[in-house]
């Protein structure tokens, strides 16, 4: 029967600084940095996400925890554009709302003006008559919605509503706009087209801003090797799971690490931005120089590892299990190899996860540089055999509070979040401590 306390027993020799590493990454210490977040969100509105003071706070904690355990402590800084929805969209034509949502990097705006066609408002040709200070009703379609507002903004529109041929649905137009751009179905848009007057009305803030990575190393000989996990949430919650959880287990390595003085260096980063698309590991990547990249041995990804109907998954770097993706960057393979051998050492059942790009490890390994990784599931649904290797309810999501409000604390798995922390812990043993 494996015990809590053989969950946490790294396998390298007793007594090794590698194992006393083991020892003292608890899951009650992990979990007190889950509960430091989730006070954090609560204090600022419910979210962590880049851009906005929960995300500062979060990232303010986790440097002061680092700089008390005697690290120097880098905030790398980088601009990113900015967006939130203060209010939902309203569209009225002569009588009543219409159903309309806002898009994505919409400006903010009240406008009330006669309605034009504009065909898929692509281009300019797709404006020629078109009535400076009019709203331009445009085609999904062909170009981006990026491409459309620009073309009605040449046009001298005030507000671009977009209509789907089947339904209303939602939308980014790329970069922060000037002017309210919005998205309707079929029976809204073909009423909009007969008006002469109607009203859109947006309110957002789109600008751009400044967030941080957090970065702190270790000293040591030798290529360094990193470890790392995204520290914003998504404005929808406080992000406890996604990615609280893989952020409070590395936030623990890395302290715990820094008492037992390793011998080779060991980099530790808290990425910014990766709900926007990766910003943070991007930028982070694109900023080092082809000397520094080759210093790199490989990068470590924990995203999401206390999912509440979860099954342990280990980055595929070589794609042996078929699962497709890719690049695989040589030396991808042996980091998943060094995770398996934790698992495989405690009777613990895992499966292969695919190089899909959609974390943090992403800008590592289009950059050549070899990496891996730790996740437990995201909105994807437990088969009925997976449900029967990892426990759990089949058809359900591995994490039902996905990008909501309710991936809160209640939506950690204390087992699953043990073992992922014990296995990084053994992980970052047998490469800081190595036997030879």
């Amino acid at each position: 029967m494996i015990t809590h306390a053989m969950l946490l027993l790294a396998l390298v020799t007793p007594g090794a600084p590698g194992d006393r590493l083991g020892d003292a990454v608890t899951v009650d210490h992990v979990f007190g940095h889950l509960k430091a977040l989730q006070a954090i969100a609560d204090a600022h509105g419910g979210n962590r996400a880049a851009g906005l003071p929960g995300y500062d706070a979060s990232a303010a904690y986790v440097a002061s925890k680092l700089r008390d355990a005697g690290y120097t402590v880098e905030l790398q800084p980088f601009a990113f554009d900015f967006y939130r929805e203060l209010a939902p969209a309203l569209v009225r034509g002569s009588h009543a709302y219409k159903d309309a949502r806002t898009m994505h990097f919409s400006g903010s705006g009240d406008v009330t003006a006669r309605p034009q066609r504009a065909g898929l408002g692509c281009t300019a040709s797709d404006f020629t008559g078109f009535v400076p200070g009019r709203i331009a009703l445009a085609d999904r379609g062909t170009c981006t919605f990026e491409e459309k507002a620009k073309a009605a903004t040449a046009a001298g529109a005030k507000a671009l509503v977009v209509i789907d041929p089947k339904e209303t649905f939602d939308g980014s137009a790329g970069h922060p706009q000037h002017l309210p751009v919005v998205a309707v179905g079929p029976d809204t848009g073909e009423e909009l087209g007969g008006l002469r007057r109607l009203r859109v009305m947006t309110r957002t803030e789109s600008e751009q801003r400044i967030t941080h990575n957090v970065i702190a190393q270790t000293p040591g000989e030798g290529r360094v090797f990193m470890v790392g996990s995204h520290l914003d949430s998504r404005q929808e919650g406080p992000g406890i799971n996604d990615n609280g959880s893989g952020s409070a287990a590395v936030l623990e390595v890395a302290l715990r690490t820094a008492r037992l003085h390793p011998r080779r260096p060991v980099r530790f980063a808290w990425w910014g931005g990766e709900e926007l698309g990766l910003l943070g590991s991007q930028h982070y990547v694109a900023s080092l120089t082809p000397a520094e990249r080759k210093q790199i041995r490989f990068y470590v990804n924990l995203d999401m590892i206390a999912s509440p109907n979860y099954k342990f998954q280990i980055y595929d770097g070589d794609n042996s299990d078929g699962l497709g993706g890719g690049p695989f960057p040589k030396g991808s393979a042996g980091v998943e190899r060094t995770l398996q051998r934790y698992f495989v050492g405690h009777g613990l059942p895992y499966a292969g996860k695919a190089f899909d790009g959609r974390s943090d490890y992403g800008p590592f390994i289009a950059a050549g540089i070899p990496a891996g990784g730790l996740s437990t599931g995201a909105e994807q649904l437990k088969t009925e055999d997976e449900a029967e290797t990892f426990g759990g309810v089949a058809g359900e999501p591995l994490d039902g509070c996905y990008h909501q409000a309710c991936d809160s604390l209640g939506n950690v798995d204390r087992k699953a979040l043990e073992v992922n922390s014990a296995a990084l812990a053994n992980f970052v043993s047998h490469y800081a401590w190595p036997k030879s």
